[in-house]
């Protein structure tokens, strides 16, 4: 599979453990979000990593297959 989509839905806490995670693809200012333009295929272990980590689970991905 291959993530295809990330985004981050309404009530993140603004942490930072995503983008300490994976700051290819997450910045967190006022609240966390999505750096545009980034290839999500090349942190795919990243992004599962951070969703899984997020204390509200507001990081959400889609899969396509290969």
């Amino acid at each position: 599979m291959a993530i295809k989509k990330v985004w981050i839905e309404e009530g993140c806490t603004a942490c930072g453990l995503c983008e300490s995670i994976c700051p290819e693809v997450f910045v967190v200012e006022d609240e966390a979000t999505v750096i545009d333009g980034v290839d999500f295929s090349q942190y795919e272990s990243e992004i599962i990593d951070s969703a899984e980590s997020c204390p509200v689970e507001v990081i959400k991905y889609d899969e396509k297959p290969d």
